[in-house]
């Protein structure tokens, strides 16, 4: 994997924290900037996008609703992913700490 399996995993509650403040930069957290920019260029896009679409008396947030849709769903998967790495760190640091046989040996 990456290096985030060889060194401490970022804690998953700090990448959410930072992806609501401020949108993508959970993912630079993450070390995916690029993914956290692809989510930033959607949400201007489909916010703009809705705003051609949305009714004049439509709430700000009916005038850009797809803009934050796509900030959801930036959370969202920031958060899931810095979730999958936290465990899979917590796993191999468990794995290569523990000296007992359980038994099972790996299929090779």
């Amino acid at each position: 994997m990456t290096s985030s399996t060889t060194s401490a995993a970022v804690n998953p509650y700090l990448v959410l924290g930072a992806a609501i403040v401020l949108p993508a930069s959970g993912h630079v957290i993450l070390g995916v900037p690029v993914r956290g920019l692809q989510f930033l260029f959607f949400m201007v896009i489909l916010a703009w996008v809705t705003t051609k679409i949305a009714p004049a008396d439509a709430s700000f947030i009916g005038r850009h609703a797809g803009g934050f849709l796509i900030y959801a769903l930036s959370i969202l998967d920031a958060y899931k992913l810095a979730r999958i790495r936290h465990a899979q760190w917590l796993h191999s640091a468990r794995h290569d700490g523990d000296d007992a046989q359980s038994g099972i040996e790996p299929h090779t």
